[in-house]
């Protein structure tokens, strides 16, 4: 495993520079850190954004809280969350806390990487690859590029993406492996996964047949852990983080054990809703807004 800081993916076209923060809350409130996770969360699972969703999350920041995201997702395919919803967050937590960036007026996307996390993927992708029948493989390099080979869906990879045969992918510095294998369902997939005995990574299910492969260690709570230490106003219990998938069960836990306010999405897996400390609804049903509606009122 190693860290590492560079500039953010050269091949973003976003410009957050100058960006403003949030203003300062009123009336001498404390300012709450807010950690939202993307897909399931904020979009919901066709991709949508709900204007519900985008009026919370303004008029939260309006109130001079600082609102973030917390995501799987690369920072590539994070950016343009950022300039749909129209907030300039200090930081992000990138590739299931594998990328941290943080918001640089001076870099060419408005963001520049505070810290990134590593590891070798080769054991894993060999383990995998003799215990999985034509699945589809990517790897998320340090700069933030995918090289894959097998088949993914259409638009889950950018189109700078690199095809690369197997044994390309092997030797690669990696933020992040990805496994699709469309042959299985969820519950099969698990098991497969499970008798793999994988080490030296974490590893987490995503939606059907998709398993996110991150450091040793390494997921969104180390990744927040990371904004706390270097977020210029304190936090101690004001924080509340959202999510719906696997990949948030560890963000969910810590948060709840530090007395935070951790919330599963209606639609999310038992095993997601034990990790919370309340349960909201749906995204289909603006599951997010009405939280932060309820934490935030006026």
């Amino acid at each position: 495993m190693s860290s590492a800081a560079s500039s953010a993916d050269a091949d973003i076209e976003l410009d957050a520079a100058g960006s403003p923060g949030a203003p300062a809350p009123a009336d001498g409130a404390e300012r709450w850190l807010v950690a939202l996770d993307v897909d399931g969360t904020i979009l919901g699972e066709d991709g949508s954004l709900a204007p519900e969703v985008v009026a919370e999350i303004a008029r939260v920041v309006a109130a001079g809280h600082e609102v973030m995201l917390a995501t799987g997702r690369s920072a590539s395919m994070t950016l343009p969350i950022v300039e749909r919803l129209g907030i300039a967050p200090e930081f992000l937590v990138c590739a299931n806390g594998a990328l941290v960036l943080r918001r640089d007026p001076s870099a060419p996307v408005g963001y520049s990487r505070m810290h990134v996390e590593t590891f070798a993927p080769r054991q894993v992708l060999t383990t995998i690859g003799d215990n999985l029948e034509n699945a589809s493989y990517a790897v998320e390099d340090s700069d933030g590029v995918f090289h894959y080979t097998g088949a993914f869906p259409e638009g889950v990879l950018l189109p700078s993406s690199i095809e690369t045969p197997f044994e390309g992918l092997l030797d690669l510095e990696s933020t992040r492996v990805v496994v699709l294998s469309p042959g299985h369902d969820t519950e099969d997939f698990l098991r497969v996964v499970d008798s793999m005995g994988l080490h030296q990574v974490s590893y987490n299910i995503g939606w059907t047949a998709w398993l996110d492969i991150a450091p040793e260690g390494v997921n969104k709570a180390t990744g927040l852990e990371h904004v706390i230490a270097a977020t210029p106003f304190p936090v101690t219990t004001n924080l509340l983080v959202a999510g719906d998938g696997r990949n948030d069960i560890d963000m969910l836990e810590w948060a709840g054990a530090r007395g935070a306010v951790a919330i599963a999405m209606g639609q999310a897996p038992d095993e997601v809703k034990d990790a919370a400390t309340e349960i909201t609804y749906p995204v289909e049903q603006h599951g997010l807004a009405r939280a932060l509606a309820a934490h935030f009122p006026g």
